[in-house]
């Protein structure tokens, strides 16, 4: 049972020896709150971080209760959270800290263990589920963890109540979360199925007889799930990295390191081969020559198929400012719009439905056609790009040349471990000052973009230009600022 009587909070917890109570004051709160980062513990993608640093049991167990305090007082019905998790080791602790957190604020958990995010999501605006919970860093390294917390339509918690949840974290909130009961956690993975199926469903009539595919599942949340569809469908299927493997899970593979999935897609002269990342909410492909097909080529040669379908409203596409000049200009060549939002899929979805838009996505392969599906899945990009490639009767790598050139660009990680200083950074005037002179001596010629990153420790440095030389140039310098000015 759960009572804020002098605010106190009591925790009632299930062990092997009966029931006992653990109380936890609001001093308590005050104390581990305190140690929290100044800056907001959400980023783009969730809440992000080391896990034993940032991510630890303790902020679990309150993260969980907060969002099932948050979640019930805005739901008009109370129904179940959906919680699933990729293969990290540290994604066993933080889920069953936060299902303690959860059931502690009344409700219900539907465990599905290890799966994509899109199945979250999926499964949370298909079921009666007021919100689904996925723990997985995406793409980030086996130390790292995160959360990501949907609403009960299967999108992207709002920023308000993102906000909400961080108040409770901080012991700043006000809401009487009015708990009689305890909620009870029940193993769900029989759900996924139904993932499956939907993602199937649209493609009934496809059948990749005669395609052999390669899948890069990166150690990941993907492992149980992809191969079995492509080869349901008639693919020839070869897999890499295909166990849940906790230690490994994005080391050197998926789709942030791509030279074993292009060499495997050369030596088995395959059509085509896809890399995803941790989690399988993005995708990049490579063609059957071993050349990278990143997010531009994908929603460019996607729109295509969808205008050809008059299924495109417009004819707009969503996109961020990482999208390359090349992709915008030749979308707009073939009577196309393009709209650029920040970084992060979450204000993609978001402009998306303001603008009426029905495909987005981003470079890296975030990719959201709201003809099939309500958030990034890797797994339903990858089916539908093989299958626009199977019914052009062309390769993939003929099909990217007949799309469009890119223009040079240089993306630069500069890793600023001080979270402060790196959410600041346009504090720093050194910094300010190149930017300016970079953008005044290239003019038309090229574009700057400088953020720090919502997911990693990092501070992204991105420089295009018409002349690789030029691009070269502007993005040392600009590096070498940051390293001075920021780094240390």
């Amino acid at each position: 049972m759960v009572s804020f009587a002098n605010r106190t909070q009591e925790v009632a917890v299930n062990n092997t020896h009966g029931l006992r109570e653990n109380t936890v004051s609001t001093r308590d709160i005050s104390i581990w709150a305190s140690n929290l980062p100044s800056t907001a513990l959400f980023g783009t993608d969730g809440i992000r971080g080391q896990v034993g640093e940032l991510l630890t049991a303790p902020l679990a167990l309150q993260i969980g209760f907060w969002t099932g305090v948050v979640l019930r007082s805005h739901a008009a019905n109370p129904g179940p959270v959906i919680l699933g998790q990729d293969s990290r080791n540290s994604s066993d602790m933080l889920a069953m800290a936060l299902s303690a957190g959860l059931t502690a604020a009344g409700v219900e958990v539907w465990h599905l263990g290890l799966c994509p995010t899109p199945c979250v999501a999926y499964l949370t605006s298909e079921t009666h589920a007021i919100g689904g919970v996925m723990i997985s860093a995406s793409h980030n390294p086996p130390q790292d963890n995160g959360i990501k917390i949907f609403g009960e339509k299967g999108t992207k918690l709002a920023p308000a109540l993102q906000g909400e949840i961080e108040e409770g974290l901080r012991g700043l909130h006000t809401l009487s979360p009015g708990i009689n009961n305890c909620g009870r956690h029940f193993a769900r993975p029989e759900l996924i199925c139904q993932y499956a199926e939907a993602l199937q469903a649209p493609l009934a009539d496809v059948n990749f007889a005669g395609m052999k595919i390669v899948l890069d599942l990166a150690w990941g949340a993907a492992v149980g799930l992809a191969a079995s569809v492509f080869k349901t469908m008639g693919a020839e299927v070869i897999c890499l990295h295909n166990q849940a493997d906790g230690d490994r899970i994005n080391v050197g593979c998926g789709s942030t390191h791509l030279d074993l999935l292009k060499a495997a897609v050369i030596a088995e002269n395959a059509d085509i081969g896809f890399g995803f990342d941790g989690d399988a909410d993005r995708v990049l492909a490579v063609d059957n020559t071993g050349r990278t097909v990143d997010g531009d080529y994908i929603l460019y040669l996607w729109g295509q198929r969808l205008q050809r379908l008059n299924q495109l409203p417009d004819n707009l596409i969503v996109s961020t400012v990482m999208a390359n000049l090349g992709f915008e200009r030749a979308w707009n060549r073939v009577g196309g719009k393009l709209i650029r939002t920040p970084v992060g899929d979450q204000y993609v979805q978001a402009e998306m439905l303001h603008s009426g838009g029905m495909l987005g996505g981003e470079q890296s392969g975030h990719i959201l056609c709201r003809h099939y599906g309500i958030t990034g899945d890797g797994l339903l990009t990858a089916l539908h790009i093989a299958t626009l490639t199977k019914e052009s009767g062309l390769t993939l790598a003929e099909l990217v040349e007949q799309s469009f050139q890119t223009y040079p660009q240089l993306l630069r990680n500069v890793r600023v471990e001080n979270r402060d200083r790196r959410m600041k950074w346009q504090e720093c005037e050194p910094l300010r000052n190149a930017i300016a002179t970079a953008e005044t001596a290239m003019g038309n010629a090229g574009r700057i973009l400088v953020r720090a990153s919502g997911t990693e420790p990092v501070i992204r440095v991105m420089v295009e230009a018409e002349d690789a030389q030029l691009a070269q140039y502007w993005t040392e310098n600009l590096v070498k600022t940051v390293q001075m000015h920021l780094a240390e």
